[in-house]
């Protein structure tokens, strides 16, 4: 089988998608052939084992960029066409142009339809339906999801293709170490720095809360002035420290050094950080707009309602808490993605799928 994954960018600074593409498409080659086909950008990964074909974009080269597509599918002849991401036009191009030579396409919508993503810049989001997008979702020979809460949402929208929910996954033998020393109390924010990740929320509420003694730390990359002024909110909070984006080991052992994670985010449709945190035995605090039950299900971290007032209290809670216990929770997180997001179990379930679209 030979399957082409198609993503906007595989750029270092891309975040969770890109982390995704790394991984998944590192367990799939074990199976199958598979072929990354992305947008060039100016520091893209590398994934060893995998080929990766850049296409040139941009508006000026809209019709010749579709032949490309044209040209290069017809070459490769693959079986499936895996669509990772929706709104960009690049995204609809290539599968417009693999549908019309006859290939089976299943698109993801990575959470890119979840209510708070539909409600930001609503106005381009309901003209992109309209020129393009829903017929495209509508044309798909799957959708994938990463939880059942991002299938329930699609399907509220009205979209009729069929879903597989597989979640995303990690793999463990790139966790570096585990943690081993509880009570350095310190609590870390680690994602892209925007908006939807609730930063301004967590630091209100860390305002709030009396966390004499213990420090808080966001790492991460993003739009420079926005950090800026995160930056200056905080100035009269001394125990908040931004710390810039933390990349292969400098990330592990950022994350290793927090006896507690945040990511108080407006949506997520996974949440990497969340597993590679638990894979590392950190428990994690995180909202109910990510499909994180699990957390209260096994006892490794706290999953909430949004809002200033319950990051205080779930805040005020771990401050409270025996670093015991939170050792205690952390063998809890391990456990659980150990079990459930390897990503060599997640391949399997994304092989099956396959396989399943073809016959």
């Amino acid at each position: 089988m030979k399957v082409i994954h198609f993503i906007a960018g595989i750029d270092k600074g891309g975040g969770g998608t890109t982390e995704y593409m790394r991984l998944l498409s590192t367990a799939l080659k074990t199976h199958m052939e598979i072929i990354v086909a992305t947008k060039k950008t100016s520091h893209p990964i590398n994934i060893p084992g995998v080929r990766i074909k850049f296409f040139e974009t941009g508006i000026l080269r809209w019709f010749s960029m579709l032949e490309e597509f044209r040209t290069f599918l017809l070459a490769e002849k693959p079986d499936i066409v895996h669509i990772n991401g929706i709104w960009s036009p690049q995204n609809w191009g290539f599968q417009k142009i693999a549908q019309e030579v006859g290939i089976k396409v299943i698109l993801s919508p990575h959470g890119m339809l979840e209510p708070w993503i539909m409600a930001h810049n609503s106005w381009k989001k309901r003209l992109g339906l309209f020129l393009y997008q829903k017929k495209a979702i509508q044309r798909a020979s799957f959708l994938h999801t990463t939880a059942e809460m991002e299938a329930l949402n699609i399907q509220y929208l009205g979209f009729k293709p069929p879903i597989s929910i597989i979640p995303n996954g990690i793999d463990l033998n790139d966790v570096k170490g585990i943690k081993e020393h509880y009570g350095t109390k310190k609590m870390v924010f680690i994602s892209r720095i925007h908006p939807k990740k609730g930063i301004e929320l967590l630091l209100e509420a860390w305002r709030h809360c009396n966390t004499n003694g213990w420090q808080l730390e966001i790492a991460g990359h993003g739009d420079e002035n926005y950090i800026a002024h995160l930056s200056k909110s905080a100035k009269d909070l001394k125990n908040v420290n931004f710390v810039g984006a933390k990349y292969g080991n400098d990330k592990w052992d950022f994350l290793r050094s927090a006896d507690v994670m945040v990511l108080p985010t407006h949506s997520e449709n996974f949440g990497i950080v969340v597993a590679e945190a638990l894979a590392l035995g950190v428990p994690v605090i995180t909202t109910q707009d990510t499909p994180w039950e699990d957390l209260e299900i096994h006892e490794c971290g706290w999953w909430i309602n949004l809002s200033v007032s319950n990051l205080e209290k779930i805040i005020t809670q771990v401050l409270n808490t025996a670093a015991d216990e939170l050792q205690n929770m952390g063998r809890k997180g391990r456990k659980l993605v150990a079990e459930k997001y390897e990503i060599k179990a997640v391949a399997n379930q994304m092989n099956d799928l396959y396989k399943k679209i073809l016959n």
